[in-house]
């Protein structure tokens, strides 16, 4: 989407057939392969307008018929960002809101590959991601949003599966939770330490990791930045007491952005090599992109 404005105007045949050239390829380079090489005409004609938003939902629908699936599902936290530009174009999907406590979150973000490390940070990313879940619900259908909260679904996953599969119109089929033994799992899985857990069960009480795993004061931090959400969505505060109620000062601001960067560079030095390699594809096709503009 930050690249977007690059390509011109897309009502060009040209410059959408260059938009759904670069869009196909990053999904062929990405880490976890999708085992599909795209034609790329066949993709343009199959999209009703010239729009990114298309691009997406056909690809997932190319997909979709070389599994023989009758959905398709794309997990990326992102979208919530996008929806309202994805339904001006037509694209009408159900929407899934999988909560989870942002501490808990916390503790996953400072030692993945991606993303913010320092709790300040992860705290103002998760806290604007969920507020942009509530905008969203509050002008949705019921009919094609449910929400529901990672410790429900880990520690009952029978018991919030049937509630998914009565919102998807899906009959409940145990065997679902044998996913981890499945082939994409396993191909999800070989693609770095970040996926590794696909090829588990559900880790049924993985939950309040933050209480052992954050300092009382990055607790603190994260309660200061995010409280008022970790309270709209059910969870206790236990450390904002450590704190006062006035905004972080610029030079406190300016240590944390300090902070977070030397956490990220350390991340990157102890990264897992399998991963940091698979993820190399993408990285220099952006830089290319780049580089013609």
């Amino acid at each position: 989407i930050p690249l977007l404005s690059k390509y011109g105007n897309l009502t060009n045949q040209q410059d959408f057939l260059q938009l759904v050239d670069d869009v196909c390829a990053l999904v062929e380079l990405n880490p976890v392969t999708w085992n599909i090489t795209f034609n790329r005409n066949e993709i343009a004609k199959s999209c009703n307008t010239n729009s990114i938003f298309e691009v997406f939902r056909v690809i997932y629908n190319l997909k979709s018929r070389k599994e023989n699936a009758k959905f398709w599902v794309c997990k990326s936290m992102a979208n919530v960002n996008f929806a309202r530009e994805m339904e001006v174009v037509g694209i009408l999907p159900k929407y899934i809101y999988l909560y989870r406590d942002g501490r808990d979150v916390a503790c996953s973000f400072k030692k993945a590959v991606v993303g913010e490390k320092h709790v300040f940070h992860i705290a103002n990313k998760w806290a604007a991601n969920q507020k942009a879940c509530f905008k969203l619900h509050e002008r949705t259908d019921t009919s094609r949003f449910i929400s529901l909260s990672y410790e429900n679904l880990t520690n009952e996953p029978e018991k919030e599966m049937k509630r998914i599969g009565t919102f998807l119109n899906i009959p409940f089929n145990p065997k679902i939770f044998d996913f981890y033994k499945s082939k994409e799992s396993q191909n999800t899985a070989i693609a770095g330490k970040m996926w590794a857990n696909v090829v588990l069960p559900i880790l049924g009480g993985n939950s309040n990791k933050f209480k052992k795993e954050l300092s009382e004061m990055e607790i603190a931090i994260f309660e200061k930045q995010a409280g008022d959400v970790l309270t709209r969505l059910g969870y206790q505060l236990i450390g904002s007491h450590l704190l006062n109620e006035k905004p972080f000062s610029e030079v406190q601001i300016s240590t944390f952005n300090y902070e977070n960067n030397l956490l990220k560079e350390k991340v990157n030095r102890f990264a897992d090599p399998i991963g940091m390699e698979r993820r190399k594809g993408q990285e220099q096709k952006i830089k290319e992109i780049l580089s013609r503009y």
